[in-house]
């Protein structure tokens, strides 16, 4: 590829992520208002509130709204590196500059072989379609975090873990990216070790560096069925049939709380269990792991987890558009179906939250419908990833085993690779000016 062409290759998208992050960061400084609630406001009021408690060495020990990992604090304190901007503006600025980098990692990996730029592409409609919560919340920076961990894992298996294991300390979910890694061999020890080592490390410094680096333990335990999740839709469908329970602000969020929605919120920790059985039935049963084995089971194990949930909060989405765009940049990944219906659901999910909000609280059918359809959405890609990934490691036409070693769960444990692998599930390397292997 000539100069010209790759500077044309990249400058379409990185016109278009400028044009669409311009009008997120319009609507974060509330230049352009979204009907519906200020998403801003956890930026400006919690967030911040947060950080001045943070700077005076504890976690918020009294707010039971803080329920997020120790490594959570170095987000919310993220924002002192800009001491010369307000700190939501700070915050906003650091958010933009993080997209920034992920957009570079994803057109850098575009252009490997065995890999594709449509990540790239997952990667600006899906924070464009999540609109200003998308930049309000720091659930972007720990999507980057994971998308730079599977990228890093077959070249750089210590630095993946690290990251795999710093980005569990940030948000929990992170810790799903090790869900299609391998239990043997010179690469598998290095990631096992690194993640391992590195979340002990980290867990160890915050719990002797301030009090309450383990509180969020115990303030997730008690939360109900939040309006937006699956389970939710029992409820909105019930009260127009007379049920008397009520929303609440509760544990940071609004939930349904009243008869029943203990049952329906052990139903979906129920699910939740079901989906960790059948990644554990399906790493049991399977038996070659291709190229892009370690993206697709995180991305379907991230898809499982987040669809049971008792809460689908709208920045949950990124999570899933993070991974998405990782498998779509891998071409051998069966999972750009899973991918499309992601974005398609992040898109309901603006409409939803904050534009048609206090009608998701007030259950009006219009609300109810958008939340069946984005749901059945969630509940539809997690059924064809699961169907996809069995299918691909089952051993027929499953393409070629991971030359790196870092997913295939089989072979020699310590073999060196023919040719060094480019990134996290990149194929065989094809000759230097042949076509890149379509992975099909």
């Amino acid at each position: 590829m000539s100069s010209f062409s790759r500077a044309r290759g990249v400058g379409l998208p990185v016109a278009v992520w400028a044009v669409t992050r311009a009008v997120v960061l319009l609507c974060v400084l509330r230049v352009l208002v979204l009907p519906g609630p200020d998403v801003t406001t956890d930026v400006s009021a919690i967030y911040q509130g947060w950080f001045d408690v943070l700077r005076t060495g504890t976690f918020p020990l009294a707010d039971v709204t803080w329920q997020y990992p120790p490594a959570a604090a170095l987000a919310i304190l993220s924002p002192g590196l800009l001491p010369f901007l307000d700190y939501a503006p700070a915050f906003f600025t650091l958010i933009l500059l993080t997209d920034a980098a992920v957009l570079a990692l994803f057109l850098r990996a575009g252009r490997r072989p065995g890999h594709r730029p449509a990540g790239a592409w997952v990667w600006i409609a899906g924070v464009a379609l999540l609109g200003p919560t998308a930049y309000a919340r720091y659930d972007l920076m720990v999507a980057a975090v994971a998308a730079a961990a599977l990228f890093a894992a077959a070249r750089r298996p210590r630095v993946a873990g690290a990251l795999a294991a710093f980005g569990a300390l940030l948000k929990v979910w992170p810790v799903l990216l090790l869900t299609g890694a391998a239990v043997r061999g010179r690469r598998a020890r290095a990631l096992w070790g690194s993640a391992a080592g590195t979340a002990a490390g980290l867990t160890l410094f915050f719990v002797a560096a301030a009090p309450g680096a383990l509180a969020f333990l115990t303030f997730q335990r008690d939360r109900g069925t939040e309006v937006e999740s699956l389970g939710a839709l029992v409820f909105h469908l019930a009260r127009h049939y007379g049920w008397d329970g009520q929303v609440l602000l509760h544990y940071g969020s609004l939930e349904f709380l009243g008869p029943g929605v203990p049952l329906v919120s052990t139903v979906a920790l129920t699910l939740s269990l079901a989906a960790a059985g059948w990644l554990f039935l399906w790493r049991v049963r399977a038996r070659e792991f291709g190229p892009a084995t370690l993206c697709d089971a995180a991305f379907t194990a991230t898809l499982l987890f987040t669809t049971t949930s008792r809460v689908i909060s709208p920045q949950y989405m990124l999570w899933l558009v993070g991974l998405g765009a990782v498998c779509a940049t891998v071409r051998a990944s069966r999972l750009t179906l899973p991918a499309v219906l992601v974005l398609v659901a992040t898109g309901l999910t603006q409409l939803e939250f904050p534009v048609w909000f206090a009608h998701v609280v007030a259950s009006d059918p219009q609300a109810v419908a958008l939340l069946v359809v984005r749901n059945g959405l969630l509940v539809a890609a997690s059924l064809i990833a699961c169907r996809r990934l069995w299918v691909s490691t089952r051993g027929v036409g499953s393409g070629p085993t991971d030359p790196a070693g870092v997913v295939a769960a089989r072979g020699p444990s310590d073999a060196a690779p023919a040719a060094a692998p480019q990134l996290t599930g990149s194929a065989p390397q094809p000759p230097a000016d042949g076509p890149a292997p379509s992975g099909r």
